[in-house]
C-alpha cells in the first residue's frame, strides 16, 4: 500500500498553487486583504499603549475622545480586509478545483481502456468527489491561514521585540520543541490520509454495486451480505480518520502548551522584576495583550498542517490520474469512408502477461460488404477481435490493416468513424430518447432522420407511446426502459451513424421472437452495403452469413459458411447440434 507521495511534498504544494496562476489577479488581491487583516493583530495591540497611558495616566482628554472612533475604524478596516480575503481566495480556490475537475475528466476520456480495467469505479468517483475537495481545503482555507496568520505572528513578535526585546526574544526558544512536534504529527498526517482517501474509494465502490445491482442484491436475499461488507469498510475508514484526529488533538494542544509556557515565562520574569522606570503600564500592557493575541493565529497555524497534508495526498494522487497514459493516438493518416476490407494479420493478444495470450496466429481477411460470425464458447476471443478493430486496446504481436492501411497509421477519430456498435451491454445516457440516438453526431439531427432509423429499428411504435415521445428521458442507463427497448434505441443509434463497418456483439439477445424477426430484417439490409462483425451465441441469428469463423481457445478452428460448415461436422457442427437439438429435446 502506498502511504507517501510519489513526489516530494513541497514540489507537489508547488505544482498544486500553480494552478492559481491564471488567476493572480485575484490571489493577489486576497494577499493584499490578508496582509491588511494581519496587521491590524499588532495594531490593536499597540492601541492599548495610549489608550491606558493616556487615559488613566497622563488624563489626555483628546486621547479619550479618539480612541473610540480608533477601536472602530480599526475593525471597520478589519472586518472589509477579512472579507475581501475570503471571498478572492476561495474564489480562486474554487476555480483551481474546477480546472482540476475538468483536467481529470479530460484524461479519464483519453485513458486506454487498460486503465479501467486496473481501477475501481469507486476509487476514480472519490478523486472527482472526496480528493478534489481536499485539495479546496488546501489552497483555500490552509493557504489563507498561512498567510494571515502566519503575517499575523511576525507582526506581533515585531512589536513585542520594538517594546521589549529580551522578553520577546523568549519566543526564540520555543522554536525547536514545536518543530519537532510538527515535524512528527506531519509524518502521521501524511501516512493516515494516504489510506483514508484509499478506503474512502473502498466505500464508493461498495455503495456503487450496491445502486447499480440493486435488483440483484434483492432477488439473491444479499442484503446482510452487502451490509457486512459495507460495515467493515465503513468501520475501517472510521477507525483511520479517528487516528487523523486524535493526532490534530495531541499536536494542536502541545504547541499552544508550549507557546503558553513561553508566555507565563515572560509574564512571571516581568512581574519578579517589576516595571522598570522606562516601561509605563501601557507599554506593560500593550506587550501583554500582544502575547495574547498571539496564541489563536498560533493554534490555527498548528491545526492547518494537518489540511495541508491531506491535500498534498489528495493533489498526489489526482497527479497521478493527471498524468496517467492515454490511448496511443500516433496515427497521422485519415479515412474519408472507407470501403470495409479488414485484414488480422497474424494477431496475438494478451490482456495480462501472467495470465497468457487469448488471441494467438490470427489471420483473417474481411472483403467489403462482407458479413463475417465470430462464434465459439465464453472466453474464446470474439469479443477481443472487436476490440482490437476498435484499438480499445492494441495487438500483443501482428497488426490489423483497414483498406490496406494499419490501423495505428490512422487516427483515432478517423478509424472509429468508420465502425458503428452495438454491444450487448447497451448503454444509454440519462438524457432524452433523441440525444441518446444522435449521441456522437457533430451536425444537428432532424426530425425525419430520428423517425426513419427509429422505424427502421422498429422502436418507433415504444417511442411514439412514451409520454413526450423522442424527448422522454430514459433515466440512468435507460432504467426507465426495458431491454429490448434500449437495444433497439442502441441499434437506431448505430444506423445514424451510417459507418461502412458494422459490430454487432450480440445486437439482438434482449429481443423477443417478433421483435427479432423486424429487426433482423432491418440489420439484414443495412448489412448488405457494409462489411459486418458478428458476435454470436445464438447461432440462428447467424445462419445467412458470408462466412462464420469458429474460435476456440483463441485460435480459428474452422471457418466456412453454415452449410459448409455444418457439413464438415467439426466444431461448429457440435455447437449447433448442442444449441438446436439439446433444446428441442429439453422442450
Amino acid at each position: 500500500m502506498k502511504t507517501t507521495p510519489s513526489l516530494p511534498a513541497r514540489q507537489i504544494y508547488r505544482r498544486l498553487l500553480g494552478y492559481a496562476k491564471p488567476y493572480w489577479g485575484m490571489f493577489s488581491i486576497a494577499v493584499v486583504g490578508m496582509l491588511i487583516f494581519a496587521a491590524t493583530e499588532p495594531l490593536f495591540a499597540a492601541m492599548m499603549k495610549p489608550l491606558l497611558d493616556g487615559s488613566f495616566v497622563e488624563r489626555d482628554i483628546e486621547v479619550v475622545r479618539l480612541m473610540p472612533f480608533l477601536l472602530v475604524g480599526l475593525f471597520l478596516v478589519r472586518g472589509a480586509a477579512g472579507f475581501i480575503d475570503t471571498y478572492c481566495l476561495k474564489w480562486v480556490g474554487r476555480r483551481v478545483v474546477a480546472d482540476l475537475r475538468q483536467q481529470m475528466f479530460q484524461q479519464l476520456l483519453r485513458s486506454p481502456a487498460r486503465y479501467y480495467d486496473n481501477h475501481g469505479s469507486g476509487q476514480i468517483l472519490a478523486k472527482l468527489t472526496y480528493n478534489v475537495e481536499n485539495v479546496a481545503n488546501a489552497t483555500t482555507n490552509a493557504l489563507t491561514t498561512l498567510i494571515r496568520d502566519g503575517f499575523t505572528v511576525l507582526g506581533l513578535l515585531a512589536y513585542m521585540i520594538y517594546l521589549d526585546a529580551a522578553l520577546a526574544m523568549i519566543f526564540l526558544v520555543i522554536g525547536p520543541p514545536m518543530a519537532m512536534s510538527v515535524k512528527y504529527a506531519t509524518r502521521r498526517f501524511r501516512r493516515f490520509s494516504r489510506r483514508i482517501q484509499e478506503r474512502i474509494g473502498d466505500l464508493t465502490h461498495a455503495a456503487q454495486q450496491v445502486i447499480e445491482g440493486h435488483r440483484v442484491v434483492k432477488a439473491f436475499g444479499g442484503e446482510d451480505q452487502e451490509l457486512r461488507h459495507f460495515r467493515r469498510v465503513n468501520e475501517k475508514t472510521r477507525s483511520l480518520q479517528m487516528k487523523m484526529i486524535a493526532t490534530e488533538a495531541v499536536s494542536v494542544p502541545l504547541v499552544q502548551l508550549i507557546s503558553a509556557l513561553a508566555i507565563a515565562v515572560i509574564v512571571y520574569l516581568s512581574t519578579l522584576q517589576g516595571l522598570r522606570e522606562d516601561m509605563t503600564v501601557g507599554t506593560f500592557m500593550s506587550f501583554i495583550v500582544a502575547m495574547g493575541l498571539l496564541l489563536p493565529p498560533i493554534k490555527r497555524l498548528t491545526a492547518v498542517n494537518a489540511h495541508i497534508q491531506r491535500g498534498i495526498i489528495a493533489a498526489d494522487s489526482l497527479f497521478e490520474l493527471i498524468d496517467g497514459e492515454t490511448e496511443r493516438d500516433t496515427g497521422t493518416r485519415s479515412l474519408q469512408r472507407a470501403t470495409g476490407r479488414i485484414e488480422f494479420c497474424g494477431v496475438c493478444h494478451e490482456y495480462v502477461r501472467d495470465k497468457g495470450r487469448v488471441l494467438h496466429d490470427i489471420d483473417l481477411r474481411v472483403e467489403p460488404g462482407e458479413t463475417i460470425a465470430l462464434v465459439g464458447r465464453s472466453g474464446s476471443g470474439k469479443s477481443t477481435l472487436a476490440n482490437l478493430l476498435l484499438r480499445f486496446y492494441d495487438p500483443t504481436v501482428g497488426q490489423i490493416m483497414l483498406d490496406d492501411v494499419e490501423i495505428r497509421a490512422l487516427t483515432l477519430q478517423s478509424l472509429r468513424a468508420q465502425i458503428a456498435l452495438v454491444s450487448q451491454d447497451i448503454v444509454l445516457f440519462n438524457d432524452t430518447v433523441a440525444n441518446n440516438i444522435a449521441y456522437g453526431r457533430a451536425t444537428p439531427v432532424t426530425p425525419a432522420e430520428l423517425e426513419r432509423v427509429a422505424e427502421a429499428a422498429h422502436a418507433l411504435d415504444f417511442i411514439c407511446a412514451l409520454p413526450e415521445g423522442f424527448e422522454t428521458r430514459v433515466g440512468d442507463r435507460g432504467v426507465l426502459l426495458s431491454g429490448g427497448q434500449r437495444q433497439r434505441l442502441a441499434i437506431a443509434r448505430a444506423m445514424l451513424k451510417d459507418a461502412p463497418i458494422l459490430v454487432l456483439d450480440e445486437a439482438t439477445s434482449a429481443l423477443d421472437t417478433e421483435a427479432e424477426r423486424h429487426i433482423q430484417a432491418a440489420l439484414d439490409s443495412l448489412m448488405c452495403q457494409r462489411t459486418t462483425l458478428i458476435i454470436a451465441h445464438r447461432l440462428s441469428t447467424i445462419e445467412k452469413a458470408d462466412r462464420i469463423v469458429a474460435l476456440q481457445a483463441g485460435r480459428i478452428v474452422e471457418l466456412g459458411s453454415h452449410t459448409e460448415l455444418l457439413a464438415h461436422g467439426g466444431y461448429y457442427a457440435r455447437l449447433h447440434r448442442m444449441q438446436f437439438f439439446d433444446g428441442r429435446s429439453a422442450a
